[in-house]
């Protein structure tokens, strides 16, 4: 099976280590075969080793390390943070987030709603057992 995510210019890529961990920046340079330099609209252009990226799906149209506005508008044209907010990577994480956001008496709202939830799902299927065999 072929590789479909190439380190390119362009390519978006999640922080995987670091202080920017969870950041999607955009490869704006290939410095060496471990390294590349990196830019987001938030964060100073910095080169980063490759094993701290992770690679996704999403590729803008730039060409070789654009001037900062340039690199935004190109972002904002391709719609970079809405297609990741839809990806299921992205929307894996953000569940991720909002779990590890909760307080012990939230989790514990949600045991009981677990708890309610799997006794309605009982009862029906006990209702269609016995219909079933009636």
């Amino acid at each position: 099976m072929p590789f479909k995510r190439y380190v390119e210019i362009g390519r978006v890529a999640l922080v995987n280590y670091g202080k920017d961990y969870g950041q999607l920046v955009v490869i704006v340079d290939v410095l060496d075969q471990n390294r590349a330099l990196i830019d987001a609209p938030d964060m100073v252009r910095t080169q980063m080793n490759f094993k701290r990226l992770s690679l996704t799906d999403i590729k803008i149209d730039i060409g070789r390390i654009p001037k900062k506005k340039a690199l935004i508008k190109a972002m904002e044209n391709a719609d970079v943070k809405n297609k990741w907010d839809n990806s299921s990577w992205g929307r894996k994480l953000i569940v991720q987030k909002r779990r590890a956001a909760l307080n012990d008496f939230d989790r514990f709202k949600i045991m009981l709603a677990k708890i309610k939830k799997a006794g309605v799902v009982r009862q029906e299927l006990a209702k269609l057992k016995k219909e079933t065999t009636a």
